[in-house]
């Protein structure tokens, strides 16, 4: 069975929701925007410019355009990127932050929803964000990406830095069955970026 819901803000949104106000600064990307949660609170941020909120269920950016209503941010359907990569009003656009808490649980056999479920392993769709982050953050544009235990935190850190990052941990949190993560991930500033 597929299903696809608006994402509920639990203990991981929480725990992200913390460093919001600290780390998001100019253009803001919340990536999986979910109930919106993460972008009204980069949104009421005096260093935030723009935010711009995006998910890849129709549920969620209809919930979040009728919901909130902050002029700051804006709402759009997209799976990862693909919207500014399809989309001529955005080619050339980078962000300064771009927040991601994204389904990062493995693939239970039967049950495809998107709001909770990685891939098969977990930590797909994690390795093709990092993947394809490094085309729309700037030079010196940070990441905060909440992952879980249950994701695979050496594969998502293998990942992190084949992909030319450097991360910090800025939090762990036991929650039930599982570890949830902050991490603060930059671009390796002894590396030279490569963008295909």
């Amino acid at each position: 069975m597929f299903y696809m819901e608006v994402y509920e803000p639990t203990e991981d949104s929480q725990l992200l929701k913390k460093y919001i106000q600290k780390h998001a600064k100019g253009i803001v990307l919340d990536m999986g925007t979910g109930s919106g949660i993460q972008a009204e609170e980069a949104a009421a941020s005096k260093k935030v410019i723009k935010v711009f909120g995006v998910d890849i269920t129709k549920e969620s950016i209809i919930h979040c355009i009728k919901n909130i209503q902050n002029k700051k941010i804006k709402f759009m359907m997209s799976n990862l990127f693909s919207v500014f990569n399809k989309d001529e009003r955005f080619k050339k656009i980078k962000f300064d932050t771009i927040i991601f808490n994204p389904p990062y649980l493995p693939q239970d056999p039967g049950i495809e929803d998107v709001t909770l479920y990685g891939g098969k392993e977990g930590y797909e769709i994690v390795m093709r964000f990092l993947y394809q982050a490094k085309k729309f953050l700037k030079p010196k544009g940070k990441i905060l990406l909440l992952f879980s235990s249950l994701t695979n935190k050496d594969k998502v850190e293998k990942y992190i830095l084949k992909y030319n990052y450097v991360f910090k941990e800025l939090d762990k949190k036991h929650w039930f069955f599982e570890d949830l993560y902050i991490y603060l991930v930059e671009h390796n500033p002894k590396k030279k970026i490569k963008i295909r």
